[in-house]
Parts: C-alpha cells; structure tokens; sequence
C-alpha cells in the first residue's frame, strides 16, 4: 500500500474547515547567517502545537460511522496522544491512549484534560503498543497509528501543499524523520508537485533507524535525545518504501546541533520548536556549505519543549556565545583583594552574577585563594579582553569551559 497525490488533495479537502493553515515566514537573519534564503512551515502552532494534528484528524474523519460509534484508541506518550484527543473529543468520538507507565504525569493530564481516557502499561513503548493493539481487538477499537497508516501520512502531507503554495519556487525541504509519516506525506506531495525539488530528511545520531534501514542495517538506536518527537526506533512499513523512492537524502544531526537550532529559533525567530522542531535547521546548520544559496523550506514540526529543557537550552546557548561566562581567578588571600576584582571586572564591562570563593579545595598556595566568577558579558571578544585586563593586573584568570 501506498499514497499519491490525490490522496494528500483528498486529505486536504477533507480537514478543510476543521484545521486551520498553519502560517509560513521568511527566516532573514538565519538564512543570512546560513547564506541561503530560508522559509519556515511553523506546525508548532497548531493547537497542541505539533504536525500530528494533520494526520490524526484525517483519519478520524475517514472512519465509517460504526467505526465512530465504536471509538479509536492509540499508543503515543507525545504528541500523537494529543492530536488524536483534541480532535476525537471536537469530532464526538470516544478515545483511548495507552502510554507506558513512566509517561510524566503533565502528559497524562494534559491528554485526560482533552477528553481521552489514558491507561497507562508497561515499562517500554513496544510493552504500551503491544497492549494498545490488544484492548483494541477486545473492545472493537480502531487503532489510529502515529505514522504507518495511509491516511495518517496523507494528512501530514497536506502541509507541504501549503508550503508549496505559499512559496512555489523552494529548491530544498528540509523535514525530520521519526516513523517517517511527516516526510513521506510531504515528500509524496512535493515531488509530484515540483520533481526538481530536493527531499531531505533529518534524524538524530542517537536514533538514525531510517537511514539504517534504507541502508539495508540491522536497527542499532537508543539513548537520551531532546529530539524525542523523532526518537523512533523503526519506520513505517508504509513510509519506509516511500521515502526509499522519493526522498533524495537523509542526514543526521547530533544533540549540540540540535540544542543550537531550539536556541536560534527562540532567539533570532522569537519561536518555541522542540528538539524535533528544530532538526531541519539543525541539518542547515551541520552544513551549511550544501545549501549555500539556494531556497530553503524548512518544517518546524512541533513546540511541545518542556520549559526546564528549553530554560537550559537557552543558558547553554548563552554559554556558547561568550554571553554568560565562568572564570577563575588566582588572587592573594589578604584584605581588599576581592574588592579589587570586582571592581576591575565592573569597570570592564562585566556583570557579576555569582562569586564562590574558595581557599580549601582548590590545589593553590596557603597563602593564596581562588575565586570562580559567573559573568554575563558581551561576546567571545569581550571575555577575552576581560581576561587581559585580569592578568595584566596581576590576577591569574582561566576561562572554565564546563558551564552547564
């Protein structure tokens, strides 16, 4: 089985109404930063600020009336629980959502609060599915999947007619790959569209099962991502030959990559992506030699970060960019010594944020002290001309590289 063209128009005709056009926008300063021209589809705005509302609500406006009658159910800990709730309630049809039971009771919530029962099994996703498919033959439920169904990959590629419309002339899209339901749809859509358009999916090192698959590998994924949207551990039985026929390359981003796509999302665009959101520009910034001066299209597929993540991510960016800095600083241990370090460090410039001062750990004389001083500060320039200014002093100053 497989989708065509005419079956992401049908979705499209058939969500109509019911979902509106999430908005694109040209992305000036990341695409001069890049040296390209980029354009983002921001799917972070649908309602439970994710892509997966396009699919689930395709599928659940194909379903026969007994279907309805009967209910759906569907395993998902993210943001397939979510869609397949909001528009199951909106729609009047009872939902079930199995998730394993170590899901974070936010999540749990947040899907009772939009009208599904959850049930909560099992120690993994496969032990949750597993379950799921099982309470589905026992209660006559239909089991909507997250990406290997038809009608799922046909209403996610209903965001690239959208795109494709507002921006026709795209050289490039780029789209992150988990089961592959986004990236088949779209590249379905795209490629029939436009047959010059070049495809490229993007997974994260830690679970890169499609590329391994395509590749013809045994599946060798785990670990902790912030990328958990596209944490999937084996494409679609459906999607997997669709993007094998259809998508002209898949990469693979790592996490450093990944935190730097949230951050410059949220800092130069003012948008919240989540680790999946962020993997196409993610992919752009890898390398950005391979899209230098072309027009690229890039999916922010979901802004579902939890706030402590994004919190993090946003000071490790800081960190990066010379913006919040550590210093250790030698210093006499003698009256007046520690005022003298302040006040030259405010005279630099510099804001004082945190001063531990320290005489006992540290491997330093008796006679001497170490204080470590958090900084926020311009840039990388900046630091280092702070540092000079320290040494010429006569304060030994080294820039601890281990902030977190």
């Amino acid at each position: 089985m497989t989708i065509g063209l005419e079956d992401v128009r049908a979705a499209a005709a058939r969500i109509e109404g019911h979902l509106a056009r999430t908005p694109v926008v040209a992305a000036t300063r990341l695409g001069d930063m890049a040296g390209c021209r980029i354009h983002l589809k921001l799917e972070n705005q649908h309602t439970t600020g994710s892509f997966k509302e396009r699919g689930a609500l395709n599928k659940l406006l194909s379903l026969a009336d007994a279907e309805k009658t009967a209910g759906v159910i569907a395993m998902s800990a993210g943001n397939h629980a979510q869609a397949v709730a909001c528009h199951a309630t909106r729609l009047g049809i009872r939902s079930t959502i199995v998730m394993p039971s170590f899901t974070p009771f936010t999540k749990v919530e947040r899907t009772e609060s939009l009208g599904a029962r959850v049930v909560l099994h099992g120690d993994t996703l496969s032990d949750a599915a597993s379950f799921a498919h099982d309470l589905a033959a026992r209660e006559g439920l239909t089991f909507v999947h997250p990406y290997d169904d038809p009608f799922v990959a046909a209403g996610q590629g209903t965001a690239a007619l959208e795109f494709l419309a507002e921006v026709p002339d795209l050289d490039t899209l780029l789209i992150p790959i988990g089961g592959g339901g986004l990236i088949a749809g779209m590249a379905t859509a795209a490629k029939a569209l436009n047959p010059a358009i070049r495809i490229v999916g993007v997974q994260c090192a830690l679970y890169p099962a499609m590329i391994q698959a395509l590749a013809g590998q045994s599946i060798d994924c785990g670990g902790a991502t912030i990328a958990e949207g596209i944490a999937v551990k084996a494409p679609g039985g459906l999607t997997l030959p669709i993007v094998r026929s259809l998508v002209d390359e898949v990469v693979e981003v790592g996490e450093t990559r990944l935190e730097e796509a949230v951050y410059r999302l949220s800092t130069m665009q003012k948008l919240v992506a989540e680790g999946a959101g962020g993997a196409g520009l993610a992919a752009l910034l890898d390398d950005p030699a391979r899209y230098a001066g072309r027009k690229v299209g890039i999916v922010v597929s979901g802004g579902n970060i939890d706030s402590r993540i994004l919190a993090q991510v946003l000071m490790r960016g800081l960190v990066y960019e010379g913006r919040i800095v550590r210093l250790r600083i030698g210093i006499t241990d003698a009256p007046g010594a520690l005022s003298r370090v302040t006040r030259l460090l405010g005279e630099a410039g510099a804001n004082i944020v945190e001063v531990y001062h320290q005489r006992l750990f540290h491997n330093v004389p008796v006679k001497m002290a170490e204080v470590d001083v958090v900084l926020e500060t311009r840039d990388q320039t900046h630091v280092q001309s702070l540092m000079a200014r320290m040494r010429e002093a006569g304060f030994p100053t080294a820039l601890m590289t281990d902030v977190s």
